[in-house]
């Protein structure tokens, strides 16, 4: 029997087609494939499921999501199952990154409204768990990618600065606490003598 990790891999997410030529065609290769001509093209992604990635996190690091359209003219796949994402290893200087595909399935396990326990007691299937997964998944994703239109919108270049993603991450982070001030006899050096 296929673990419910295995069942979620072969599944392909949904996103809104508005956002093709706006985010996913803008940031990577989106159907065309790693090379090594990514940088000359001006791509900071290679494979448009990377733009999902970080979309996905973005909104999960938000903790915001955006359910998507209903109608099924205006959503896709794309084109490649979640198992298959990162194994381009050897390409390109590339190597997988699959430990990615478990922290996104260990966030939606922990962020899915789903009752696990009915699903081990028999009383719901492990398709209606990874619906609910895969729904979840791609609300997060949507939010992401509105979020990023947004930033585009405001500056065309935003996210092609060395350092944007990692802002957008790092501003996730607690503020640290100021240093606490010391007495200003602790200051001064010994006096010599």
């Amino acid at each position: 029997m296929e673990s419910l990790y295995e069942l979620w891999g072969k599944r392909n997410p949904e996103w809104e087609k508005k956002y093709q030529s706006s985010i996913i065609e803008v940031l990577s290769d989106y159907g065309k494939g790693t090379s090594q001509y990514l940088d000359v093209r001006g791509k900071t992604f290679g494979a448009g499921y990377e733009v999902f990635i970080i979309a996905f996190f973005i909104g999960l690091y938000f903790d915001k999501r955006r359910p998507l359209t209903i109608d099924k003219s205006k959503k896709k796949t794309l084109g490649q199952a979640i198992m298959y994402w990162g194994n381009i290893e050897n390409r390109i200087g590339r190597t997988s990154y699959s430990i990615i595909r478990e922290y996104i399935f260990a966030a939606l396990v922990a962020r899915t409204d789903f009752d696990f326990i009915a699903l081990d007691k028999g009383n719901k299937t492990s398709r209606n768990a990874v619906d609910a997964l895969m729904e979840t998944m791609e609300q997060y994703a949507n939010y992401g990618f509105y979020y990023m239109e947004e930033k585009l919108q405001d500056d065309p270049n935003f996210f092609f600065k060395d350092t944007a993603f990692l802002r957008i991450f790092l501003s996730f982070l607690e503020p640290q606490a100021p240093e606490p001030e010391l007495d200003s006899d602790d200051d001064e050096p010994d006096p010599l003598e």
